[in-house]
């Protein structure tokens, strides 16, 4: 099984790219929905972020109030580790579950959408690394547009996260979209000729 690991930033455009190969049929693995599972009520992961944060980051349903935690987070990256420390394994035991999964049905290719895979070390069992880049202009441009942040709040969200420049050496792929929808596109496109249809 051929294993791709996709990475970007805030407003890269990595939720565009992942559609496209949605689109074409590629299986994958999304780390934000594996994510919310691990903290639906009633398991483990809910109660490991309680006991790290308190009952505040909870609503009156029991379930987890994302804004509140949030809040807590992102400015603050001891607070964000913590969190990060917390899920770590509750998410790692649920990805490798996914792609044994995957491994018996004899897939060809799958897609890992990993918000952290350089940080969290995901792209040492990959087979190849693809990072959507933007310049952080157009980062902080599209997320004051899309989200109605000041620039103030754009650099915030951008800041807590690693940097797509950092990120470049990782890469074995770099899908450039500080273009238009059409560049992106005929990149996607080459790509798919190029590495993918030959692992099909």
């Amino acid at each position: 099984m051929f294993k791709i690991g996709l990475t970007g930033g805030i407003a890269s455009g990595k939720s565009t790219v992942l559609t496209y190969f949605k689109d074409k049929g590629i299986p994958y693995i999304d780390a934000d929905i594996v994510a919310r599972e691990v903290v639906e009520p009633g398991t483990k992961g809910l109660e490991a972020v309680v006991d790290a944060f308190g009952t505040d980051v909870l609503r009156d349903d029991g379930t987890l109030n994302r804004e509140a935690l949030g809040a807590i987070v992102f400015h603050n990256a001891k607070k964000r580790q913590q969190l990060n420390g917390c899920l770590k394994d509750h998410i790692q035991n649920r990805i490798m579950e996914l792609t044994a999964h995957y491994e018996e049905l004899h897939t060809p290719v799958l897609l890992y959408d990993i918000p952290l895979l350089i940080e969290g070390e995901w792209y040492t069992m990959m087979d190849e690394v693809w990072l959507v880049y933007v310049n952080e202009s157009t980062q902080i441009e599209r997320l004051m547009s899309r989200n109605g942040l000041t620039e103030e709040e754009a650099l915030a969200r951008i800041n807590s996260q690693m940097c797509l420049e950092d990120k470049r050496s990782y890469a074995d792929v770099i899908i450039d979209n500080n273009g238009t929808p059409l560049n992106l596109r005929e990149q996607l496109d080459n790509i798919w000729d190029g590495r993918i249809e030959s692992v099909l």
